[in-house]
């Protein structure tokens, strides 16, 4: 993978991430918050450990330091969310603009969650903090579909189409 390549995923998480920050405005506050299905239980705690977990890895990895993981408490509205996220997308931008190609397979250990030591390369733990949201935006896609609402497509086809002003069908 190259530093553009790893530009474009994180454009693609930036792209995707924002289409459902679109659909999140149309919830109620109590929609936003409410318990419906999943590891994460709502779109708010989902969406809030995506955000903490791509600050986590970006900061493992020599970015701006996170601190403990984020709490959903503490996004108590999609505003605050956003403004949390736009924050750490920044983050990340500022990350990607300094690494050099050679950062890329430089090794970075981390302990995992139950304090053993690993070890991996940069440009692997990159990929997963963009391409992590992945998983999580599909639950909470069907997270919203419960609550009563019809999401636009995220997928990356879609976004390529975008990105090239061609329709994806």
């Amino acid at each position: 993978m190259t530093i553009q390549d790893m530009e474009t995923l994180y454009d693609y998480d930036n792209w995707a991430n924002n289409r459902l920050f679109q659909e999140f405005s149309r919830l109620t506050p109590e929609q936003f918050t409410q318990p419906v299905a999943g590891n994460a239980g709502s779109v708010r705690d989902t969406m809030v450990h995506v955000l903490s977990a791509k600050w986590g890895w970006l900061s493992r990895c020599g970015g701006q330091e996170r601190g403990p993981a984020l709490r959903p408490a503490d996004y108590p509205t999609v505003e605050s969310l956003r403004e949390a996220y736009s924050q750490v997308e920044g983050y990340a931008r500022a990350f990607l603009s300094k690494l050099q190609v050679d950062d890329l397979a430089r090794p970075v250990e981390f302990a995992n969650p139950q304090g053993e030591k690993r070890s991996m390369l940069l440009g692997e733990l990159m990929q997963h903090a963009a391409n992590h949201a992945v998983h999580h935006r599909g639950q909470v896609a069907l997270l919203l579909r419960w609550l009563g609402h019809t999401p636009d497509d995220f997928d990356i086809l879609f976004y390529y189409a975008e990105r090239h002003g061609v329709s994806a069908w």
